[in-house]
């Protein structure tokens, strides 16, 4: 019996070691890992750079207090505001507190030049910022409030596409509409380069600020730095982890100089954030991801998994609805039975990871291998042709 909570699914399964884009169960066996702990492990498992790093780090000083400088997080900060829209940073530990910090920042920013009436964000419906007591009433979706009432105020809302909603929901309190530039959990929805526009524009034309929410979908995932690179727009204020760490966990908030000056000390903070070792390790991966080459190469293999993914759901349309995503972050809407699907796919050792809408998320490491990309090909066929 076991002493956790029930609060997650868990399948039947556990590991002992990871390689790249690899998994070996306890019992021996192996997975091609294409969860990667859900867009987390950007450099694989067991990346031999990100190893000596820690090693190294790890052996001189893990954690001390924001009470003093941190060269590390002043060194990773740097190179995020030097590779990014961003003039200043705060480092986080995950995504929930990212997003969280970016929320607190938004409104601190009116608060700070005289309009602390404008504190409302503006949200998809049914989107997901993270499981805390206000992320949840961001999202507003049914599974993720029900039983954790009242409800937090503060939070307004429109459906996905639906631009008449957007401009109706916008009032004289919203102080900024915070979307996800790719619905993750919530189907892998992209939204599109006009409409990013579009709402970089709305945000000028009513002086609001606009917050891309990039924890899953950034890093690197979809062949840019920022899913949002693609509609060439800078947002006021972006949350990113996952990917950043390797596998480590670290957050970040990146916002304009502007939006920033609303953050005094005391404002906001994190007693482990930022912290030398896992500063260290995410200066690493942003090395590895910034390198010449490393971004084009996610776009080129990429492109070649979607290719043959749309000739496998050609093939299958019964079985395979539509293929959506950007670079790696990938999600095939199924006309069959989600979880059977990914139970055929586990059986014959691909790990997938389900999202809203009926649809299967594939997360391979951004270094994946091409004959890795081919052997998940491979298997997604085998299982599409069961279903015969």
């Amino acid at each position: 019996m076991t002493s956790l909570a029930k609060n997650y699914s868990r399948r039947k399964i556990s590991f002992k070691k990871g390689k790249g884009s690899f998994l070996y169960s306890s019992k021996g066996k192996k997975y091609l890992d294409f969860v990667q702990g859900i867009a987390v492990n950007s450099l694989g498992h067991s990346n031999p750079n990100l190893n000596r790093v820690l090693a190294k780090q790890s052996k001189n000083l893990w954690h001390v207090s924001n009470a003093f400088e941190i060269p590390e997080a002043e060194k990773l900060a740097r190179k995020l505001t030097k590779k990014t829209f961003a003039d200043k940073v705060i480092f986080q530990n995950s995504g929930l507190e990212a997003t969280e910090a970016a929320i607190k920042v938004a409104k601190r920013y009116f608060y700070s030049i005289g309009q602390p009436q404008k504190n409302r964000i503006l949200c998809i419906k049914g989107s997901f910022h993270g499981r805390s007591l206000a992320t949840i009433f961001a999202s507003s979706a049914k599974k993720m409030i029900e039983g954790f009432g009242p409800k937090i105020d503060g939070f307004d809302h429109f459906n996905f596409g639906d631009h008449k909603s957007l401009r109706k929901a916008i009032t004289k309190r919203t102080a900024a509409i915070m979307v996800e530039t790719i619905l993750g959990e919530g189907g892998i929805k992209v939204i599109p380069n006009w409409c990013l526009k579009e709402l970089r524009k709305i945000c000028n034309q009513k002086k609001i600020l606009l917050i891309l929410d990039e924890v899953q979908c950034g890093v690197g995932r979809t062949g840019k730095f920022f899913a949002f690179d693609y509609a060439k727009i800078k947002p006021d204020i972006v949350p990113i982890a996952k990917g950043i760490g390797g596998g480590y966990p670290i957050g970040a908030v990146l916002m304009s100089k502007k939006v920033a000056s609303g953050i005094v000390p005391g404002s906001h903070g994190s007693t482990f954030a930022g912290a030398p070792l896992a500063s260290t390790i995410g200066l690493a991966v942003l090395e590895q991801i910034f390198k010449k080459g490393f971004l084009k190469n996610v776009q080129h293999l990429s492109k070649y998994f979607h290719i043959e993914l749309n000739k496998i759901k050609d093939e299958f349309p019964k079985i395979i609805k539509e293929v959506r995503g950007v670079g790696y972050l990938i999600g095939l809407k199924l006309n069959a039975d989600q979880n059977e699907f990914i139970r055929k796919l586990e059986f014959n050792k691909l790990l997938t990871i389900k999202a809203s809408e009926n649809v299967v998320r594939i997360l391979p490491p951004l270094n994946v291998k091409k004959k890795e990309i081919k052997l998940a090909l491979k298997i997604i066929r085998k299982v599409c042709l069961e279903y015969k």
